[in-house]
């Protein structure tokens, strides 16, 4: 089964902060966990072929000299995305916790 988008457009009056980040916008040592893949459907089988499933945990690894591919790890393997494709790779928002922090 795949999970395809359609963008709509932005929607007004919505919170920047709590807008769904892709993947190229991932900063290096960070994690994201897969939303959802806005990507045409041979494009979005071949990537959930390599381990882009939602709920999968994906880090980035290395970037090409000059802005080119970048790695990333993802189920235990290193996948080279273009940026344009990983621009269509939605993570996660955050959520926020509701629970109190503790205090030492």
């Amino acid at each position: 089964m795949l999970q395809l988008s359609v963008n709509k457009g932005s929607q007004p009056g919505r919170n920047a902060a709590f807008a769904p980040k892709t993947l190229a916008q991932l900063p290096r040592g960070e994690s994201g966990i897969l939303d959802r893949l806005d990507l045409p459907e041979d494009v979005a089988r071949r990537l959930m072929e390599l381990g882009f499933l939602p709920g999968q945990v994906i880090v980035p690894a290395r970037t090409a000299p000059g802005g080119g591919p970048r790695v990333y790890r993802v189920d235990g393997s290193e996948v080279a995305l273009r940026p344009e494709t990983a621009a269509r790779v939605i993570l996660r928002s955050p959520v926020k916790s509701t629970e109190p922090t503790k205090k030492s």
